[in-house]
């Protein structure tokens, strides 16, 4: 048998595994799960960008290979929501990508700039991509953790001289997944000032920019590295309009980081498909009620579950963003141990903290992403546990 190559073994093992075991057999014993584990919007898209999908799929201009950099219209597109919605400035030409979906581009970027043996700056908890594609690259993760104590943000302290002196790459996050956390500008304006400092790119996940609540907005890093010298940002059509499955973000920025993404994706993919592109116009220029439609909605399931949780005597922030809870794992838990028990006792299931690092142990994670009914369900059920 051929062996696979190294670098896959570098891939850690499947920490969901056993959960997603538990949760096959509790469904083969017909046990009726509710499941608050899935970041995937239950909230359909916007009825006016499918019509605009279905006219442009049945363009046959469309049927043929994109452009490798996304079409031009849809890279104006981004440029007039972000000086719209940030007053960030973009030149659609070179400061503007398409990806397919922002995973990809969030994947790409340690092969972009991470030599073998070069090291990334890793938030955990965090989302798993950043730490994987790192070492998929031959780099090395330095994690940053983020700490309740801290609100969540990484530490300057924490991250010794000769770490940030290597470092070529800092992931950031925020709103955060998994923690709901958010970040001020004084966090933004100093994680610049040492990106300039040790020339280090900034990579800015900004998935959950649009997923705020009680009047608080998310911020894009462009708006603090006003030259674009240090910062690249990642975003997505996916949670805004609920386009989960479409499959089309943008990566916007500093030129040269553009220009290289670019370069990389013109040789492992053939772009995002252009009818896709036209509804993704339409989702930006379009009618924005469903975005504030959207946060009323997970804003009303995220005080279902903290009233819940608080109710338990189980420690939780009530998150300004993402639709995401972040909560403390009741005495005498592991992480896994109490999604365990949790599945095979009461058939709810949510995501173990240790999933996302190190850092995340001693906490759980429950998504607001499927209907009220059922997460008012999913809460009753925690309620009748004896912990």
């Amino acid at each position: 048998m051929v062996m696979a190559a190294s670098r896959i073994e570098k891939i850690p093992p499947y920490i969901f595994a056993r959960i997603d075991k538990k949760k096959q057999e509790a469904r083969k014993k017909g046990v009726d799960l509710v499941d608050l584990t899935t970041g995937d919007p239950d909230l359909p898209t916007p009825e006016h960008i499918v019509r605009k999908m279905q006219e442009a799929t049945a363009d046959p201009r469309n049927h043929r290979y994109p452009s490798y950099e996304g079409m031009l219209e849809f890279r104006k597109a981004v440029a007039d929501w972000y000086m719209k919605r940030f007053g960030v400035e973009l030149n659609p030409e070179t400061e503007v990508v398409a990806l397919i979906g922002s995973k990809e581009g969030i994947a790409h970027i340690p092969w972009v700039y991470l030599n073998e043996g070069d090291v990334a700056l890793i938030p955990s908890p965090g989302y798993p991509v950043y730490k994987i594609s790192t070492l998929l690259a031959g780099g090395i993760p330095y994690i940053m953790p983020l700490r309740e104590e801290h609100d969540f943000l990484p530490i300057r302290e924490h991250i010794p001289e000769d770490v940030r002196r290597k470092a070529k790459i800092a992931f950031l996050n925020y709103p955060n997944n998994p923690t709901g956390a958010h970040a001020d500008d004084e966090f933004y304006e100093r994680a610049v000032y040492e990106a300039r400092k040790s020339d280090i790119l900034l990579c800015h996940d900004a998935a959950y920019s649009e997923v705020t609540f009680d009047g608080h907005q998310g911020k894009s890093i462009l708006q603090f590295d006003h030259n674009k010298r240090f910062s690249i940002e990642f975003h997505s059509l996916s949670k805004t309009y609920c386009m989960t499955g479409w499959r089309i973000g943008f990566a916007v920025g500093n030129s040269d980081a553009i220009q290289n993404l670019g370069k990389l994706k013109t040789n492992i993919d053939s772009g995002v498909f252009q009818a896709i592109q036209y509804a993704a116009i339409e989702a930006l220029t379009g009618s924005q009620e469903s975005v504030e439609a959207m946060r009323t909605v997970y804003a009303r399931r995220r005080d279902i579950v903290f009233d819940g949780l608080t109710a338990m005597g189980i420690k939780v922030r009530k998150p300004l963003g993402t639709f995401y809870i972040w909560a403390r794992v009741p005495t005498g838990f592991s992480s896994a141990q109490f999604a365990e028990k949790l599945i095979e006792e009461k058939g709810v299931v949510l995501t173990p903290g240790s999933g996302f690092g190190e850092e995340g142990e001693g906490y759980f994670r429950i998504s607001t992403t499927t209907s009220e009914e059922r997460i008012r369900e999913g809460i009753t059920r925690l309620k009748s546990m004896k912990l």
